[in-house]
């Protein structure tokens, strides 16, 4: 048993990577991006109703006073000409305008859908619109709306928030800015009684101030200041600057935020599904650093910190908020979470295990579209109801995070590297190839085969026979895959002198092989000669021989696949310790099983 393991284990340094040393592929398909719409003004988020799998809604922030929402289709990515809703007028400050859109869960039914502004006053604004019949196909919205909430934003135009999107419990989530200014003087961020610097969380399917046609909604009563509790019932989570784009795993329904920093730092935040009540730290901390301004103690165990933070180093600003991936096309990627920054247009991503992170990584050089395209300026990261990834580009793009080019030897449109995490194959040798493109290359007939003395009693029994220049003997190993849509198998022979070699083929193995100089003639049945290669350092190969073989036998279309082919090589050895007259020996064989 010893002497066949040391055979084995020869056999197999000689196949080289392929076979041993080979590592595992990544278990993450690459990726890319494309552009799928251009010729926009200011879009700042894309999302979908739940079910709309042929449609694209894009945010556009505003033209003039203007804010809209325009239809691309999918998959062929045209763009309608005609606005699906246009919100007049709204204001023009550089972060006002049409900011936020959000369907109804139930929007098939009903066909509502929410908008988030500032309205002409500078207030913060979330209306709700209508489809027009048939909700889930009409290319146009009612353009009146009815008042959902408004809240007062005085003083200054920029730190609106502006995102507003459906949790998986049906209420609606609006993110607002603390109201402005260099640090928010008023502390609107740590103020209970105030919706500014907040998460707020309210039910647009019911109404507790039916005398107030401004207020339109209710109050969950899970709310952690709803009723007699001190603060304003609405809020959800506080402690906020800006929170510029946020996201729910559509898989956990946990919420993740990006906050906007100050002078220095930029911070990702994270709440747990159905966990409200969280103050993230401002104003009294950026990030995980302390400001020295009032409002709250400086980490107190009370505060909830960032799962991650970046400082403006090289050219960074203002975080884009993402999402963490829950499609279907880019396997390898699930729950990986995608951010950017705005300034520097770094995009970044990292896995979360629920309490750290890990895996921080800059994508931004995977991610570029190519062909003299570039993204820069993210507003935004966006949904489609599948759940596959988008980037808005400011400057008038979206793109597409899709598949890069990948390596899928059994074309079937996944990453092989896929296919085997996914254990929609098997890869039994570890060399990150699915089984079925290498179904069945398997070395046989080594020395005598019969744990006797090789014919010639120059080497050990049951070793297999010196039968070279190497000493264990003329080798024949293979790369490759054994696949006829691939093409890609190649004859690897080694350990023979120097000279010519004569490749051929059978189509079944002779038992236990029949001794011919110092070794086993194996390769039998139909035999057919491949080819005469010249050994150069006692090694050669037969490249792209799948064409040769077969055509000897009328092509593949004749063939029935799979089938099995047996592989050999016969050498020329003038050594006088081998075999004389003859001066010839045989390496071993290789039994291969074809497939498609």
């Amino acid at each position: 048993m010893m002497s066949l393991m040391r055979q084995t284990a020869l056999f197999g340094l000689a196949l080289g990577a392929l076979f041993v040393s080979a590592p595992a592929a990544s278990a993450q398909a690459p990726i890319t991006s494309v552009r799928v719409a251009n010729g926009l003004t200011r879009p700042v988020y894309v999302t979908a109703p739940v079910g709309d799998t042929a449609r694209l809604f894009i945010v556009e922030q505003r033209i003039g006073s203007v804010g809209q929402v325009r239809i691309l289709n999918l998959p062929g990515h045209t763009l309608n000409a005609t606005p699906y809703l246009s919100i007049t007028p709204v204001n023009t400050g550089n972060e006002e305008g049409l900011l936020g859109l959000a369907f109804h869960p139930d929007f098939a039914n009903n066909g509502y859908l929410f908008a988030y502004f500032t309205n002409t006053s500078g207030n913060n604004q979330v209306m709700r619109y209508q489809a027009n019949l048939p909700y889930m196909t009409s290319t146009t919205a009612v353009g009146t709306g009815t008042p959902v909430i408004t809240f007062s934003h005085p003083t200054n135009s920029n730190h609106n928030g502006g995102w507003i999107g459906f949790g998986p419990d049906g209420y609606l989530y609006i993110g607002t800015g603390d109201g402005g200014s260099a640090n928010d003087p008023p502390g609107n961020g740590q103020n209970i009684n105030s919706l500014l610097g907040k998460m707020l969380r309210i039910d647009v399917n019911s109404d507790d101030f039916p005398g107030d046609t401004t207020r339109n909604y209710a109050i969950p009563p899970t709310n952690p200041f709803a009723g007699a509790t001190p603060g304003l019932d609405e809020i959800w989570h506080y402690g906020i600057r800006n929170p510029w784009r946020n996201s729910f795993d559509r898989l956990t329904g946990d919420m993740w935020i990006g906050d906007v920093g100050q002078n220095a730092w930029e911070e990702i935040d994270f709440a747990p599904a159905g966990v409200g009540g969280l103050n993230y730290g401002w104003r009294c901390m950026e990030g995980n650093a302390c400001t020295g301004l009032s409002g709250c103690t400086c980490s107190a165990p009370a505060l909830t910190a960032p799962v991650t933070v970046y400082s403006h180093a090289g050219g960074a600003c203002s975080v884009t908020g993402g999402y963490r991936y829950r499609g279907t096309q880019l396997c390898g990627w699930d729950g990986v979470y995608f951010f950017a920054d705005y300034c520097n247009a770094q995009i970044s991503s990292f896995t979360f295990n629920g309490s750290v992170i890990s895996n921080l990584t800059n994508r931004t050089a995977q991610l570029a579209p190519g062909g003299g395209l570039s993204i820069a300026t993210i507003t935004s990261f966006g949904e489609d109801a599948a759940g596959e990834l988008y980037i808005c580009d400011q400057g008038g793009e979206v793109f597409k995070v899709i598949q890069g080019a990948i390596t899928d030897c059994n074309n079937n449109g996944i990453h092989d590297s896929c296919d085997i995490a996914n254990m929609t194959s098997m890869d039994t040798n570890n060399d990150g190839i699915p089984d079925e493109c290498q179904p069945s290359i398997t070395p046989v007939c080594f020395g005598d085969g019969t744990g006797t003395a090789c014919p010639c009693a120059n080497g050990a029994a049951g070793r297999g026979c010196a039968n070279s220049v190497n000493a264990s003997g003329g080798l024949l190993g293979m790369t490759g895959v054994a696949s006829v849509v691939n093409d890609s198998l190649v004859l690897n022979g080694s350990g023979m002198p120097d000279g010519p070699v004569l490749y051929f083929q059978g189509t079944s193995v002779a038992g236990t092989g029949i001794v011919l100089g110092d070794g086993l003639f194996c390769a039998t049945g139909s035999i057919i000669r491949l080819v005469v290669k010249f050994n150069s350092g006692g090694a050669s190969s037969y490249p792209n021989f799948i064409e040769t073989p077969l055509s000897f036998l009328g092509g593949l279309t004749t063939v029935p696949l799979p089938t099995t082919r047996v592989y050999q090589a016969w050498y020329r050895d003038g050594d006088p310790l081998f075999c004389t007259p003859s001066n010839f020996n045989l390496t071993n064989a290789v039994s291969v099983v074809w497939v498609n």
